[in-house]
């Protein structure tokens, strides 16, 4: 890689206008901070049958989104092909912000049999923000028909990963910082607000939609985020970006339409967050 190299983002979002306000975020907080040129591919569905990301939930062409969480669950495997299967690419979440130089995760080592860098030492393997090598990857991923016609791609694939860590190049897990886990902000270098009932985003984006006619993806329970401090950074950058020039109709599309996902009416976010609850007294001593 060359020092000045143009960085390849590539961020996963809703397709009917839903994540406004996380895009702009992003987007001011990756310029605010990167010394380098980044180029953004924002990855949305598609009606467009020579788009990477068509599907047509009515015909069952393009991507079977059936099984997926989100709006673009499985997107992020066709970044390499998408690139050719040459050079990198970052992949991310659209509910992340930057607080940190993104050319240095853009350089961060892949050594090795690894095809991606990404966060391991976590209650998971999370490859909601990675750095592909593409050209390694074309060893890894299945190609992009494949994966389309699959509902299963995205749980296949991360379940490839998590059996063959030697795939995966460990990056600083402040790189992929979740909800703040414990840390101080001036710790976090990419702050991945990943509990969908909790995101900053909400208090912006569910009246705006519902006023548009649509409903958000998202339709579990929605509640306050446990750190204040990291809701008050989110709308620091929100107000900055506007200030900026930034505006939220920047990042409108046609909207997709209604397409098939799995409800989040169960959803329990994650341990930090929603931390287990601590046993009762009885339980404590019955067990001495």
């Amino acid at each position: 890689m060359k020092p000045n190299d143009t960085i390849r983002v590539f961020v996963g979002c809703d397709p009917n206008n839903c994540d406004l306000e996380q895009m702009m975020v992003l987007d001011y907080s990756i310029h605010k901070h990167t010394s380098v040129p980044v180029e953004i591919v924002w990855m949305q569905l598609s009606r467009d049958p020579k788009s990477y990301w068509y599907s047509n939930p009515e015909t069952g062409e393009g991507w079977d989104t059936t099984k997926w969480s989100t709006p673009f669950s499985g997107f992020r495997w066709a970044i390499p092909e998408y690139c050719g299967y040459s050079g990198r690419a970052i992949y991310m979440d659209a509910d992340v912000v930057v607080l940190d130089d993104l050319a240095n995760l853009w350089r961060h080592p892949i050594n090795g049999k690894s095809v991606v860098a990404a966060k391991t030492n976590a209650d998971m393997t999370r490859l909601c923000t990675c750095v592909w090598d593409c050209n390694k990857a074309k060893d890894v991923v299945p190609p992009i028909q494949q994966l389309r016609k699959d509902p299963d791609s995205h749980r296949h694939m991360m379940k490839l990963l998590k059996k063959n860590r030697k795939l995966i190049e460990p990056y600083l897990n402040t790189y992929n910082c979740v909800d703040g886990e414990g840390l101080p902000i001036e710790d976090i270098k990419i702050l991945h607000y990943s509990d969908m009932g909790t995101q900053f985003s909400h208090k912006y984006a569910i009246d705006r939609v519902k006023a548009e006619g649509f409903e958000h993806w998202f339709d579990g329970n929605i509640m306050p985020h446990p750190r204040q401090d990291l809701s008050e950074v989110f709308d620091e950058y929100y107000n900055e970006a506007l200030a900026a020039g930034y505006q939220l109709d920047s990042y409108r599309v046609e909207p997709f339409g209604r397409f098939p996902k799995k409800s989040q009416q169960g959803y329990v976010g994650n341990k930090v967050t929603r931390p287990p609850a601590s046993k009762s007294l009885f339980a404590k001593l019955f067990n001495r």
